[in-house]
């Protein structure tokens, strides 16, 4: 959620442009279940405006009313939604409204952090009654620093607090500039992960070539930048070429990506394999056991936009460590 946070904070600074007051919500607390979980935030401008969502898009018409009496005296509030009732998720959600107006040594800290892909801390205190609660709210920890999101804010001693510790934004990087990673970096974007795409000076792209993208690498593969990669990143090797995959799992081999895929047939993964260790006998075998290929789920993709679905889906899988299936065939919990 380090990407929605990252979102409000650059839509906090335009509406500060505009002269527009903020409101952050945030789901400190669940009853039972929902469409999202706690540590979910959206914000709310003075002009009617929301940034992001607490849920599928039922609840925060309430979110938006309760949100008003926050702009008028910027005293926090507890809201409450019983979707056991209006929705059938058969949980009710606890939400934290609070005037959102960080300064400028805040929002600079908050950019450096996610600049440098560190780690933060996110703790809001409440009480879980409906109701004004003055002083209450959200404090971040950014590097050695703790500060307040407003300067109403105040340190509450015998609260319940929600703590929540933020890692770098996910990354997806492609390698290779065909058109199948165009779609998958769309698709990439579209999740608001930051994405890069690598290709060779030899291809002669632009960013332009990748709508939205983060940053266009280029390099030949013996000289990529391999330390940017990091925990957070998940990585697609489609190049197309199968002498420039070999080249690139070379400069990989020392790395480690939350994923690490392969487009291409099973036959050519494992030709890859047997390359590789041709090249290098010392090559380490949980490396090559980390690499999914050929990448994606089998959910039966045919088109360029299919295969770049099929792709995210087993990132997410590998990253959030669960087996794909139909959710209705999912066993229940027992009560």
């Amino acid at each position: 959620m380090t990407h929605e946070l990252k979102t409000i904070f650059n839509a906090y600074e335009l509406a500060k442009k505009e002269n527009v007051s903020c409101v952050l919500a945030t789901v400190v607390f669940l009853e039972g279940s929902s469409y999202r979980k706690p540590g979910v935030r959206m914000l709310i401008r003075e002009d009617d405006t929301m940034i992001g969502a607490v849920s599928g898009g039922c609840v925060e018409k309430e979110v938006l009313f309760q949100s008003q009496s926050v702009f008028k005296d910027h005293s926090a509030k507890l809201m409450t939604y019983d979707g056991r009732f209006r929705l059938g998720c058969e949980g009710i959600l606890y939400i934290m409204l609070e005037f959102f107006s960080p300064n400028e040594s805040v929002v600079h800290a908050f950019k450096k952090v996610i600049e440098n892909r560190m780690d933060f801390t996110l703790s809001t205190t409440y009480e879980k009654e409906f109701g004004q609660l003055n002083g209450y709210g959200t404090f971040i920890t950014l590097g050695a620093k703790t500060y307040p999101l407003n300067p109403y804010t105040k340190q509450q001693s015998n609260a319940h607090s929600f703590e929540q510790t933020m890692p770098p934004c996910k990354r997806l990087l492609l390698i290779g500039g065909e058109h199948d990673a165009v779609q998958l970096a769309h698709f990439g974007v579209s999740m608001g992960w930051e994405v890069r795409v690598a290709v060779t000076p030899q291809e002669n792209k632009s960013i332009l070539d990748f709508k939205n993208i983060d940053e266009l690498l280029n390099y030949e593969p013996e000289l990529f930048p391999v330390e940017q990669i990091d925990e957070e990143t998940a990585v697609v090797l489609m190049t197309h070429s199968f002498a420039k995959d070999l080249k690139y799992l070379m400069a990989l081999k020392n790395v480690k990506p939350m994923y690490l895929g392969v487009l291409g047939p099973i036959k050519r993964r494992e030709k890859l394999l047997d390359h590789l260790l041709e090249q290098d006998m010392d090559i380490s075998v949980d490396f090559l056991e980390s690499i999914h290929g050929p990448a994606g789920l089998n959910i039966g993709a045919e088109t360029p936009q299919e295969i770049a679905i099929s792709i995210l889906a087993e990132i997410l899988t590998v990253i959030r460590k669960t087996e794909p299936m139909m959710l209705k065939n999912r066993a229940q919990k027992p009560v």
